[in-house]
């Protein structure tokens, strides 16, 4: 085992004992080997793990729709998961108390943004992919930058001597208000473009 993998266990470990959120206590952090490839080239940064997805397959972005609309958005750029790492810029699932998935609060992203920045350390993506405005804003913990959502997607970015590409949440709910499959297509090319460089 290489010293890259040793410290990747290390802080799946280490995020495994976290009880940083009281909220979130009884929840298992989703990171493992299960998260992709150590040492990626790229490295997407979701939201949180959804319960009837991450949360409950132990993978980022599978077993739920989110999930499958991101398979079939990485593959139109011909990436698979094997190419890739994938987290969240929170590591266990938020719920509501009847159980339906919330957004993350302020407080469990500022916790969890240690565990985001030693993320990107240990794996050393040239390129970060962010999903949805919370992860984009998440990064802004580590490293200043003024980009918003909406002004950013699909554009490429130098960010803490790393690309970055921000794009919207593969979620059904994104995709029929705020931005249809179409243009989700057209702005994962920008992934492409940046390994490109």
């Amino acid at each position: 085992m290489n010293n890259q993998s040793k410290l990747f266990r290390a802080l799946a470990v280490e995020a495994a004992e976290c009880s940083l959120c009281p909220a979130m206590c009884e929840r298992r952090a989703v990171l493992s080997e299960l998260n992709g490839r150590v040492g990626a080239s790229v490295m997407f940064i979701g939201e949180a793990p959804g319960r009837q997805g991450g949360d409950r397959t132990r993978v980022p972005f599978s077993g739920d729709q989110s999930g499958q609309n991101f398979q079939r958005f990485l593959a139109s750029i011909n990436l698979s998961r094997s190419d890739i790492f994938i987290t969240n810029a929170v590591l266990c699932n938020p719920r509501k108390d009847s159980g339906a998935n919330r957004k993350p609060t302020l407080a469990e992203i500022a916790n969890c943004s240690g565990f985001l920045r030693r993320q990107i350390e240990v794996i050393s993506p040239r390129v970060i992919v962010t999903l949805g405005a919370v992860s984009l804003d998440a990064l802004r913990r580590i490293q200043y930058h003024d980009l918003t959502l909406k002004n950013a997607a699909g554009k490429i970015y130098e960010w803490d001597g790393r690309v970055l590409v921000p794009l919207y949440h593969p979620s059904p709910q994104v995709l029929a208000s705020h931005r249809r499959e179409r243009e989700q297509l057209r702005d994962y090319k920008a992934i492409a473009r940046a390994l490109r460089m």
